[in-house]
């Protein structure tokens, strides 16, 4: 059972996010011959306020 993580900060559309799944998941079954069936993605979304890089919040950013 493949089981992949992906962290993402908000605001892609509902579009986007079955897009990436769905992608996600061809490249795992194409790649390792597991089922589609048996692929599991979570999505974790993080609030631009709880997310900084070089430390500066997301939300800050212009």
């Amino acid at each position: 059972m493949p089981l992949v993580h992906i962290e993402l900060i908000e605001g892609r559309s509902q579009e986007q996010l079955k897009a990436l799944v769905k992608d996600v998941t061809k490249a795992v079954v194409e790649n390792t011959g597991a089922p589609a069936e048996h692929v599991h993605v979570v999505l974790n979304e993080m609030q631009k306020d709880r997310y900084a890089v070089g430390g500066v919040l997301k939300s800050d950013e212009k």
